[in-house]
């Protein structure tokens, strides 16, 4: 049978990969400046939602991490990927984490500051 410890595991036992989100669009133009702004409130205020601040600083790390060591940041962390994109996950306890577009990857009209 085996060690039923991971619960990220899909019914075939392979473990959810993530992946980069899809390319994206914010409402109004937006610069990087304003980009970085944007996702410093939203780790700032997160943990208030609810959820564990470990795993909302994995999360965070795992956001700002390339694809390889985001997958080694969540899996040690135990966190159980709902979206390959990271956009809903969940803790061992069952408490939903919700990460915006925003943190993980640049809108496709992002404005190079000069």
């Amino acid at each position: 049978m085996g060690c039923a410890g991971s619960s990220q595991s899909k019914p075939d036992g392979a473990v959810k990969k993530i992946r980069k989100p899809k390319p994206w669009k914010h409402p109004q133009p937006i610069t990087k400046t304003q980009l970085t702004q944007l996702r410093d409130e939203f780790w700032d205020t997160a943990p208030h939602y609810g959820g564990r601040k470990e795993i909302w600083d994995a999360l965070r790390a795992a956001a700002e991490a390339d694809l390889t060591l985001a997958q080694a940041i969540v899996d040690s962390a135990g966190v159980i990927v709902q979206s390959s994109d990271l956009t809903v996950c969940y803790d061992e306890r069952g408490a939903k984490y919700e990460l915006p577009k925003y943190v993980l990857s640049e809108p496709t009209n992002l404005i190079r500051d000069t």
